[in-house]
């Protein structure tokens, strides 16, 4: 609708300097009507296609405002009408067009109209001042669209890296997660002598090796515009994390207070986090007690996760702890890990609800 309203536009112009074209050529002639209808119909229509040829439409109204001129149907008096058709077509072909086609295209039309305006000093130097000033709001027009152009550009691309960072990040704790279950359960396999806790552990290994190919598919698939994409895991699927951490040798006690619908992003954030909170455990504390309590307030949720274990982790290594930082900082709240005040290891977020 835009688009046809800046046509309409351009064809009342036409029809308005066609108009004034006609009555300049009739005001001090009598010309025969098919005179007037083509010298007005070959400076003015031109004006209705500026937007798709904004150059050919230049030339034609060039040519026939010099052919009128010279052939004595347009008389030098009327030279204002043709003049704003060619400040149309001139702004259209800088907005439109490089300056290499541009600037030759000004250079000549101020020649042209110069030269069939009488000559006169006074009436050269108003043609060239309009002349180079409807290019010069061309050229302007033209700079900021590039310049839009590219900030979107620019905003697309920032996008897309934010993307593959969350993207990245989400990887991390899915895999690191489950992995860590496997790894344990594995290790429980290989040493214990009852037959039926190695199948016990097996049984642990291939349903958490199911849940992570599952988050893994649902993940990648926003890379798919077709894939049907499961919702991202939330505060309602904290229970599931306790129970697998459990089955890993940790006995976990979850506590969720508060209402659990929040936002998505916020959720997600902090499923994420208890996540990456039990895989220390599991890996570094395991067997241990632990305790989950996030507390869902209308401003904020609180995670809070300790365990009994010996309270000493290499916090410069990894990437889990990294990643846990950068979720709440991205919501602007607070974190800390480390040793807890009686012991065993503890990790507290906040996370702002925006």
């Amino acid at each position: 609708m835009a688009r046809l309203h800046l046509y309409l536009v351009d064809a009342a112009a036409a029809l308005v300097i066609g108009f004034l074209v006609g009555y300049g050529v009739l005001e001090r002639r009598d010309w025969p009507w098919w005179v007037v209808v083509v010298c007005a119909a070959s400076v003015a229509v031109p004006i209705a296609v500026r937007r798709f040829w904004p150059l050919n439409a230049l030339t034609i109204t060039l040519a026939a405002t010099v052919a009128a001129v010279m052939l004595r149907v347009l008389p030098t008096v009327a030279l204002g009408a043709p003049v704003a058709a060619v400040c149309f077509m001139l702004y259209s072909a800088a907005a439109d067009r490089s300056p290499s086609w541009s600037v030759p295209a000004l250079l000549v039309s101020v020649v042209a109209i110069s030269g069939v305006s009488g000559g006169e000093p006074e009436n050269v130097l108003v043609v060239t001042a309009a002349l180079v000033a409807v290019w010069v709001i061309g050229y302007t027009t033209r700079q900021r669209r590039s310049f839009l152009a590219r900030e979107a550009a620019q905003q697309a691309e920032r996008a897309l890296s934010d993307e593959r960072l969350r993207i990245a990040r989400e990887l991390h704790d899915v895999v690191a997660h489950n992995l860590s279950l496997i790894a344990v359960q594995a290790a429980n396999a290989a040493h214990v002598r009852s037959p039926d806790h190695a199948y016990e552990a097996l049984e642990v290994i291939s349903s958490t090796s199911r849940a992570a190919l599952t988050e893994m598919r649902g993940l990648l698939g926003v890379l798919r515009s077709d894939a049907d994409l499961a919702p991202s895991p939330g505060l309602s699927g904290l229970a599931s994390l306790a129970d697998r951490a459990s089955l890993a040798g940790v006995r976990v006690s979850l506590d969720v207070r508060g209402d659990p619908a929040v936002p998505e992003g916020v959720g997600l954030s902090v499923y994420r986090i208890v996540q990456e909170a039990l895989t220390n455990v599991v890996k570094h504390a395991a067997p241990a007690s632990c305790t989950a309590v996030v507390e869902v307030s209308s401003e904020s949720v609180r995670v809070e996760v300790t365990d009994d274990g010996p309270g000493v982790r290499e916090l410069g290594v990894g990437h889990g702890l990294i990643g846990m930082r950068e979720r709440v900082a991205m919501y602007g709240g607070t974190f800390s890990a480390g040793p807890g005040p009686s012991g065993g290891f503890r990790v507290v977020a906040e996370v702002p609800i925006r």
